[in-house]
């Protein structure tokens, strides 16, 4: 372990529960916010099964982490869109969650073809 990394130890520890949950908050939103070159992101989608029962929100969360290297910027619009169909109109959580990966899959493969 590096020196800074103890000093982040001594730091998160000596924080109260909910400071450190918005402590890991905030590292999560730099690593998101990070350039690409930054992070070792993987060039090729991961293999998070899809479970059997899932919500819209965390199946956005699995393909998140199953497409880590989509510039999810160019998303969140047609992403929001769906979720919308799903709790204002009541569109089938599954039906959603299939249109969701074939958005990721479109777009993991246009990023492709691009580099």
């Amino acid at each position: 372990m590096t020196a800074d990394e103890r000093r982040l130890l001594r730091a998160f520890r000596a924080l109260p529960e909910i400071r450190q949950h918005s402590l890991l908050d905030y590292a999560e939103f730099l690593i998101g916010r990070a350039l690409p070159q930054e992070v070792d992101t993987p060039s090729e989608p991961l293999p998070i099964p899809r479970p059997e029962r899932e919500s819209v929100v965390k199946a956005i969360k699995r393909l998140r982490e199953t497409y880590p290297m989509i510039d999810r910027a160019r998303i969140l619009n047609e992403t929001s869109g769906l979720m919308t169909q799903h709790l204002v109109h009541g569109k089938a959580a599954a039906e959603v969650i299939d249109e969701l990966e074939a958005l990721f899959q479109r777009h993991y493969e246009s990023q492709q073809a691009a580099s």
